[in-house]
C-alpha cells in the first residue's frame, strides 16, 4: 500500500464527500491509516462550501460519490470545473454504477480517476495516492 504522507511537508489534505456516513467513515479511516489528512462533506453542496472557504486549507484531492442527494457528484464535478480555483485540483469518482459508457461521462465531465464500489482499500488508497502526486491528467483507469 502506497502512503500518501512520502516527502516532506504537510501531509496531503484529501476531501471526501458522500451523503452515506458509513461510507465516509470507511474511506476517512482508509485514508487516514495511509498518511492522508481527511476533510468530510455530506453532499456537491456541502463540498463547494469547504472548497471556496477562503479559510480553509485547499485539498489536494477531492473523492466524490456519484449518487449523493440533493447535490451529488455530477452536480459538484460540474461546479468544481467551473471555478477557476479549482482547476489544477484532482477528482476521484467512488461508484457503484461504472458501465464502459459511464467512464466515458466520467472521463468528459471532468473527473481524474475512478474507484468502484466495493472498493478495495489498496485501490483507493492508490488512487488517491497517485493523483496527490500527479495532480491533475487524463482519466486513469484502473
Amino acid at each position: 500500500m502506497q502512503s500518501g504522507t512520502e516527502g516532506a511537508g504537510p501531509a496531503p489534505l484529501v476531501l471526501i464527500c458522500d451523503d452515506v456516513e458509513p461510507i465516509r467513515r470507511l474511506l476517512r479511516i482508509n485514508l487516514e491509516l495511509a498518511g492522508f489528512e481527511v476533510d468530510e462533506a455530506s453532499d456537491g453542496h456541502a463540498a463547494m462550501a469547504r472548497l471556496i472557504d477562503p479559510d480553509r486549507r485547499r485539498p489536494d484531492v477531492i473523492v466524490l460519490d456519484s449518487q449523493m442527494r440533493p447535490y451529488d457528484g455530477w452536480w459538484a464535478i460540474a461546479a468544481i470545473r467551473g471555478h477557476h480555483v479549482l482547476d489544477d485540483v484532482p477528482v476521484l469518482l467512488v461508484t457503484a454504477a461504472a458501465s464502459d459508457h459511464a467512464r466515458f461521462e466520467v472521463d468528459e465531465a471532468g473527473f481524474d480517476g475512478i474507484v468502484t464500489k466495493p472498493f478495495d482499500p489498496d485501490e483507493l488508497v492508490e488512487a488517491v495516492s497517485r493523483l496527490a502526486a500527479s495532480g491533475r491528467g487524463p482519466l486513469r483507469r484502473p
